[in-house]
This record gives structure tokens, C-alpha cells and sequence, in this order.
């Protein structure tokens, strides 16, 4: 083994001929009858909020700041899916997530074919609801603090199953996104161009005597402001766990990395919405320069030309470019890896290559297989990864690997009934880049921030990087 080799993630095999089930996450806790009757428990609940990444930045916030001032966190599930529920102010973002569940929809899998979809079941296979342990292993986070699963977010059920008074309950409502920071010294302060509007002390919090902290948004990557170096590794240690560990997905990624050869560059192409689709050119375009010349070391005259015969093999352009600017991530380089073995000769995916070899030594790195996980619907019809496929002509993407992936039509959230494996594809695609020898990025992207600090981190064996 070397260290440009990614060790192969432990796994549970699964026939993939079974049903799959994914176990609802409101089955009876003993814990909380634990709680129950305990008068000096303490709680930190958080209203959880917009799509997997925003929701998994929340969370790993709320197991921090929980841990921080000792109290059982308050852990609703994550919500898979392209129904989403979109962030609004506090009272509006509860009620909706009150809403938000499939209480009384139980009637929605059982309506048959031939007749008309009722209005309330039409969006019902679009989302479902799942517990953050069957994704990620957080039982070492468990080992140092208490979490308890909810899936009800009103004062009722709190007062009712908690014995938690509105009295007893210490509230910080926001009306924006970006109303509260919270901070872990008190000689610290927030730097002026920071976007929240109110720094809040951590050890304000701690002094409170209410059983109940109640916080609504917790999404940002720069929302706990830490200095302490206990309180750093307390948060590195709960983001390292932010790793995919699902033994399904793992099967899955494995199979795909050997099909690739075991060594492979990956990509994260992110295309799909907002500046991200806008943008979409120039971030591609990035990504390609970051490829050959930073980590395949092109000289910056081959890539240039190489660019320029691939865009005129595209467009007929001969408009001459310069090479865009490539800034070093400081981030990255304050948490340094060892030094990558040199590439192996040559490397023969068993997946079969779309394009034709490079023969001649200058270009003939460029064989290596590439890996492109991206949120664009159709790739290999997208003008914007062309460049790719005509440099790379081992270029794969997840849909190459149908046979791979085929155990994860099997399965099914057992209490609604949900096929999952529409929502776990973008999982998977991140897990295969992240185990890939090097990864290059889309800048801004949260999702691409996580393969490169978290996920390619961990399953090479790497300290993570913390940002924020």
C-alpha cells in the first residue's frame, strides 16, 4: 500500500437482491425516559433548514456549541430529497418544520395507479425524513455527549415529552440568516466585515440557569468563531465524523474505485443553480487549468496550447487566452498532508475509456482516469465538460457505473415507503471524488468544500481542515 492509494472503507456486504430497509428514526428512546424525570437536564434545540449540506453544517454546529455548554442536544432528522424547506424567520421556519413531516399521509403509498393523485400526497415520494446515524457514525461523538432524536418541534411536545415550560426555555429567535454568532472567548470579537449582525458569548450561554436553549438557524460555516484550541479539536473531531460511513454507499464507492483503476483524479463540477449555473464556464474552466497544470504539472505553454486545440476542436475559436488566475488555498496548506508518491507509469481502469489514448510522452499523463461528480443533469451532453472529455479520455461519471450502483434500488425508508436511491446519488458521487489520489473543486461550493477538507481527508488518513 502507498499513500497515493486510498485504503478500501470497511464494509458490511448486503444482498443486493434484499430489500434494503432504513429503519424510521421515531422508534421509543429510553433515553428520553430518562430525561423525562430529570429535573436538572439541560437541552440545546436548533430548527435545521434548506438542503443535506446546510443541514449537516447545522448540525455539526449544534453538537459543538451542545457540547460546549453540556447539553443534550435536541437532534431532528435529516431531510433527503428535493422538497426542501426553504430558511424563514424563526416562528414561520418551526411551524413549517412542524408541517414538514408525514403525519397523516400514511394513506399517500397505497393510492392506486389508475385514479388521480390527492393534492396532499402529489410531492409525497419527493423528500423523506432520516436519522443522522445511518449516514454518518457519530457513536464516538455520542461516547463524550448526549443526543436525543425528535421529530416534533413544538413547545408542547417539549413541555409534554420534556417537561420543558415555555419559562424554563431561553430563546434566541432570528429574523435572518445571519442574525447570531456565537464566540469562545470574551476578549475575542467579531472581525467588522464579518455578515452576522450579533456576536453572543458561549460562556453567556453557559451561565444561563433555563433547562431549555432554543436557537433557530445554526447553518455557516463561520458561525462558531473559536479560539480555543480545546474547543478546535472538540469541533475537528465532530466535522471528521461528518464522513459517509452507510455500509450500502461504501460498497457502492468501493466497487466504483476499483473499476477505475484504484488511482484516479476526481472533480467536483458543481453547475447545477444560482451563480454556480451562471458562472458555470469560468468555474469549469478553473477546474480544468487546476488539473493539468497544478496537479498533473503541465507546464503553463503545453496547457495553453493543449486549451487552445480542444476549444477549437469545440467551437472554432482561435481567440487567444491567458491562463485564469490560480490562488493558493490557505486554508489547506496551514494543515499540510504528506507528500503524494509519484504517479505510476500507467494505469488501466477496467471501466472501459470513451476516448482515444494519448500516445506522445508530453500529454501521455493525461491518460489517467478522471472522475467527475457534478450536479449537471446530462455530462456527457454539456458543452461545459467537454474540455474534460477531449484532455481526459479516461473521463467518467457516475452514471458510467450503472452496474455498481444497482443494490441501491433496493432501498426503501420502511415507514413511508420512499425509494431512496434518487437522493443518495450526490452522496455517492462525493464519496467516489473523495477517495480519488487528488481532488480539484468548485470554489464557494459548500458541497465541494466538504469532499476536499472532510471526506478526502479522512479516507486518506489526513488531518481534516477547519474553516471558520
Amino acid at each position: 500500500t502507498t499513500r497515493w492509494t486510498s485504503q478500501a472503507l470497511p464494509l458490511l456486504v448486503t444482498p443486493a437482491d434484499d430489500i434494503i430497509q432504513v429503519t424510521p428514526f421515531d422508534k421509543p428512546d429510553t433515553l428520553l425516559e430518562q430525561l423525562r424525570h430529570d429535573p436538572t437536564a439541560t437541552f440545546l434545540a436548533y430548527l435545521p433548514h434548506s438542503g443535506f449540506h446546510n443541514q449537516r453544517i447545522a448540525f455539526e454546529n449544534a453538537l459543538v456549541l451542545a457540547r460546549l455548554l453540556n447539553r443534550t442536544l435536541l437532534v431532528p432528522p435529516m431531510r433527503l430529497g428535493s422538497k426542501t424547506i426553504r430558511y424563514v424567520q424563526f416562528d414561520k421556519l418551526r411551524h413549517f418544520l412542524t408541517l414538514g413531516g408525514k403525519e397523516g399521509l400514511e394513506h399517500c403509498p397505497d393510492v392506486p395507479r389508475d385514479i388521480t393523485t390527492p393534492d396532499e400526497c402529489l410531492d409525497y415520494y419527493d423528500y423523506t425524513l432520516v436519522p443522522w446515524e445511518w449516514l454518518v457514525d457519530i457513536s464516538e461523538v455520542k461516547a463524550h455527549q448526549q443526543l436525543l432524536r425528535i421529530s416534533n418541534f413544538t413547545s408542547a411536545w417539549l413541555y409534554d415529552s420534556l417537561n420543558v415550560s415555555e419559562a424554563d426555555t431561553l430563546l434566541l429567535p432570528d429574523s435572518g440568516p445571519y442574525d447570531f454568532r456565537f464566540l469562545d472567548s470574551v476578549n475575542d470579537i467579531s472581525p467588522s466585515r464579518h455578515k452576522y449582525l450579533q456576536s453572543v458569548y458561549i460562556s453567556d450561554l453557559a451561565a444561563s440557569q433555563k433547562r431549555l436553549l432554543q436557537i433557530g438557524t445554526l447553518f455557516g460555516s463561520s458561525r462558531l468563531r473559536l479560539k480555543q484550541e480545546e474547543n478546535k479539536r472538540i469541533r475537528r473531531d465532530i466535522r471528521r465524523s461528518m464522513a459517509f460511513a452507510n455500509i450500502d454507499l461504501i460498497r457502492a464507492a468501493n466497487s466504483i474505485c476499483d473499476a477505475l483503476g484504484g488511482v484516479y483524479l476526481g472533480a467536483h463540477i458543481r453547475v447545477g443553480d444560482g451563480h454556480f449555473r451562471r458562472d458555470g464556464r469560468d468555474n469549469a474552466r478553473l477546474i480544468w487549468w487546476k488539473l493539468v497544470q497544478v496537479v498533473l504539472g503541465t507546464d503553463v505553454q503545453t496547457a495553453l496550447a493543449l486549451e487552445k486545440e480542444v476549444l477549437q476542436r469545440i467551437t472554432e475559436d482561435d481567440e487567444e487566452m491567458d491562463p485564469p488566475q490560480i490562488f493558493p488555498d490557505l486554508p489547506s496548506l496551514r494543515v499540510p498532508h504528506p507528500d503524494l508518491s509519484p504517479l505510476p507509469h500507467s494505469i488501466s481502469p477496467t471501466a472501459p475509456c470513451r476516448g482515444r489514448l494519448h500516445r506522445t510522452p508530453p500529454l501521455s499523463h493525461l491518460n489517467i482516469p478522471l472522475f467527475i461528480a457534478t450536479d449537471s443533469r446530462e455530462p456527457h451532453e454539456d458543452p461545459l465538460f467537454t474540455p474534460f472529455l477531449k484532455t481526459f479520455p479516461c473521463t467518467f461519471f457516475l452514471s458510467d457505473f450503472p452496474g455498481k450502483i444497482s443494490h441501491l434500488d433496493q432501498v426503501v425508508k420502511s415507514n413511508d415507503r420512499v425509494m431512496m436511491k434518487p437522493f443518495l446519488m450526490p452522496l455517492l458521487d462525493a464519496m467516489v471524488v473523495g477517495k480519488a489520489r487528488e481532488v480539484v473543486i468548485t470554489d464557494e461550493s459548500t458541497f465541494s468544500t466538504f469532499i476536499q477538507d472532510v471526506l478526502w481527508r479522512t479516507y486518506h488518513g489526513y488531518e481534516i481542515v477547519q474553516r471558520g
